[in-house]
């Protein structure tokens, strides 16, 4: 069995190839997360109201939200149907 030699750039281009794995996993993983809850600045953004604008969209119930800890999620698919639901055509 031949011998080969490892040298610290090969365990450097190893770590650098194990690392852009791990962080594709992970981007994996946590995007279909992402994809369902947003965070209030997410929302904000989104809709382009202010941090005011959305405390009101919650406090009134317009808006359901989810909180852990000290966050706050909007689930992407109520926002959705709250929009279309509140959708305006004129005649």
């Amino acid at each position: 069995m031949p011998t080969s030699i490892v040298t610290t750039d090969d365990l450097m281009e190893f770590k650098l190839e194990l690392l852009e794995e791990i962080q594709k996993l992970l981007e994996k993983k946590s995007g279909n997360i992402s994809e369902k809850w947003l965070k209030s600045t997410e929302v904000m953004k989104m809709l382009k109201i202010s941090a005011g604008t959305l405390y009101g969209f919650r406090t009134k119930g317009i808006l359901p939200y989810s909180k852990i800890g000290g966050l706050i999620y909007y689930d992407l698919a109520i926002i959705k149907k709250t929009l279309t639901d509140n959708l305006i055509q004129n005649e």
